[in-house]
């Protein structure tokens, strides 16, 4: 190989590397890709929704896992620009199996009183909002009919959860710890959230989701790419 040539192939190689490591820093500190995995977020996130995620709003932290094992390393969590509140749907690693990423919507921040009664949400003995019925359907999937409530916090976020018609569960009163969230599914009858497995450490963050960049209904052959496609859900604003 000619000196010109190697010059070329090595300023090509260097733009390369220079893409990749802007790509990996771009990833871990600042968005990343998440995809739904489960129906516990319905509907305000399906199967199939792919997700941008905001790494750096809560602050960021340097890998913690050699990629693709279960090696753990050591990492730093750098400052965030706000702390968690109350109706934010964040990304975390799964308390049980940090390995493991989940999402779901921050219902109790540290020092909060929650419980559930006959179905109902009470945050510091209030209801976590004013609830709207919206419709009952039925969902094959799950085989229930659903009611579905637009909820208004105190601080006016709004957004929507289900639960199965005719459940009225409880769950006794607990007081979310320093440097905890509890963290809930809006498919309130059908997800493992901390009612099953805990808190969640506040440590645990991965991000704030910020928007649908693609969904796909996994149900539609893979032929059938135009129906498949979730066309309306693309680059919606997640709340």
């Amino acid at each position: 190989m000619s000196s010109r040539g190697k010059n070329i192939f090595r300023e090509y190689f260097e733009a390369f590397a220079v893409a990749l490591l802007a790509a990996l820093i771009l990833r871990a500190l600042v968005i990343q890709a998440f995809r739904i995995p489960t129906g516990s977020m319905k509907d305000t996130l399906l199967v199939g929704d792919f997700l941008l995620v905001n790494k750096f709003i809560y602050g960021a932290a340097t890998p913690d896992y050699i990629p693709f094992t279960k090696i753990k390393l050591p990492y730093y969590q750098m400052p965030g620009l706000k702390e968690p509140e109350r109706g934010d749907i964040i990304v975390f690693k799964y308390p049980l199996d940090e390995s493991v990423d989940y999402i779901k919507r921050c219902i109790g921040a540290p020092g909060d009183t929650l419980e559930m009664r006959d179905g109902l949400v009470y945050v510091n003995h209030q209801p976590e909002g004013v609830l709207r019925f919206l419709e009952k359907k039925f969902d094959y999937e799950e085989d229930h009919y659903v009611n579905y409530y637009r909820v208004t916090s105190p601080s006016g976020k709004e957004y929507t959860i289900r639960r199965y018609d005719g459940a009225n569960p409880n769950f006794p009163a607990v007081v979310v710890p320093p440097d905890h969230l509890f963290m809930m599914g809006d498919n309130r009858d059908n997800s493992a959230d901390s009612r099953s497995w805990g808190f969640m450490p506040v440590k645990n963050i991965r991000g704030k989701a910020l928007v649908i960049y693609f969904s796909w209904e996994k149900n539609e052959p893979f032929w059938n790419l135009f129906k498949a496609i979730r066309w309306n859900r693309i680059f919606g604003v997640i709340v």
